[in-house]
């Protein structure tokens, strides 16, 4: 099934696309990339998003319209991949959409809100389209989050020790394939969100980001606000836990550098970075992991990758595309994955790394033009992921036990 995988993190960055050809083969998922695409916002799509975001305040007529833009722009991508990527011929979308509140209370999330109305992906590209995808986990009582380990532990299985899966988007999170703690997911905490969100207060909007992590090169760790940053309670908190914009924002940033007058930008971004390689070592650390695999956005920040290496004192750190998958997609490919699996009618998460009850099939289904409905996958779940670097086929599958034909 050939599948395009469209993602927004929690750094409101822009909206990722890959493409990849999906099928079952025995007891293992293959996973064929097809190639991947960034498309930025339209207009100001980006700058009304960040404003209605926690903790500041919204109406419904800014969330119709902030689900509806997003909608058109995830459609607007949708198309450009499949033109792009698939050669016209994808057969199956899969939206994350953009996660703008996810609502916890003591350590539960209760609900979780992605806006990006599919039905403008259908309607624009005719492919049926996979979206919504977890309020599922979250009504079967887990975190929602992070449903990219369903892809770690497929893809790490049979790696010799304890592998760690890294992502490092707005928020950094860990998934422990396999070991004597795994498996096991969770967010470790803030990345690139309270990293940009300085950037953005400290040269008021001039810049929103710290490109190559030059300004962190440029400043010195202050120890005692990493100290205060550091005794953030959710650090402490057991797994499987999840967090976001709701708590690292711009008030806590502000509320955290009160006391320290006038400290230089760089000296901020320092000890931001070290916080970010300080608490995903502590975790790598807890669950024995052996080697670090990492992906997002944070791999383009030199400064952050060696912090990172340096706090975790021997244990090896990669990038993801060593093993396959391009780091600035990965999570896109991931939910490519999810949303093949739901075509299929298998579970898309793992009950241990999210903390729900069942393994859940995930989301929801918006038909597009003409197709009949996926037909639900008859042979033994897939208990293995395999990357292909094989030559893609050239057109959609028509088995019915791997994908939906070519239906458009």
């Amino acid at each position: 099934m050939r599948v395009i995988g469209l993602m927004s993190g929690t750094s409101c960055d822009a909206i990722d696309a890959a493409a990849a050809d999906l099928g079952i083969e025995g007891d293992t998922v293959v996973l064929t990339p097809l190639g991947d695409i960034e498309c930025a916002f339209p207009g100001g799509l980006r700058r009304e998003l960040l404003a209605a975001l926690p903790p500041s305040s919204t109406t419904m007529a800014a969330v119709c319209r902030l689900d509806t833009l997003l909608g058109q722009a995830l459609a607007a991508a949708a198309d450009r991949a499949d033109r792009e990527l698939c050669a016209g011929e994808a057969e199956l979308v899969v939206s994350h959409g953009q996660t703008c509140y996810h609502w916890t209370e003591d350590g539960r999330v209760r609900g979780t809100l992605q806006l990006g109305q599919p039905a403008w992906i259908a309607e624009r590209t005719g492919r049926t389209v996979v979206s919504d995808l977890r309020p599922r986990d979250v009504a079967a009582g887990g975190q929602g989050a992070p449903l990219v380990s369903a892809l770690d532990v497929l893809w790490l299985r049979g790696r010799p020790g304890a592998p760690v899966a890294l992502n490092l988007g707005g928020i950094a999170n860990i998934t422990v394939a396999h070991g004597a703690h795994g498996p096991l997911a969770y967010d470790t905490g803030p990345a690139n969100v309270l990293l940009d969100t300085a950037v953005r207060e400290l040269t008021g909007g001039r810049a929103d980001h710290d490109a190559d992590g030059a300004l962190a090169a440029a400043g010195t760790v202050c120890r005692p606000l990493l100290d205060r940053l550091l005794a953030e309670p959710y650090y402490a908190r057991p797994a499987p836990k999840t967090t976001g914009r709701e708590l690292f924002n711009a008030a806590y940033l502000r509320t955290a550098l009160t006391g320290f007058g006038h400290l230089p930008a760089e000296d901020v971004l320092a000890t931001l970075t070290e916080l970010t390689a300080r608490t995903v070592a502590d975790a790598v650390r807890t669950a024995g992991g052996t080697e670090v695999i990492a992906s997002g956005g944070g791999t383009r920040n030199p400064v952050l990758l060696a912090r990172l290496a340096l706090a975790l004192d021997g244990v090896p750190v990669r990038v993801s595309d060593e093993l396959g998958l391009p780091s600035g997609a990965k999570e896109a490919y991931a939910f490519a994955l999810l949303g093949f699996l739901t075509a299929l009618g298998l579970p898309g998460t793992v009950p241990a790394c999210t903390g729900a009850r069942h393994a859940r099939v995930l989301g929801s289904v918006t038909p597009g033009r003409g197709g009949p409905p996926p037909r639900p996958w008859d042979g033994p779940a897939p208990v293995r992921l395999r990357v292909s670097r094989g030559v893609p086929r050239t057109g959609p599958s028509q088995d019915p036990q791997i994908g939906i034909g070519n239906a458009y």
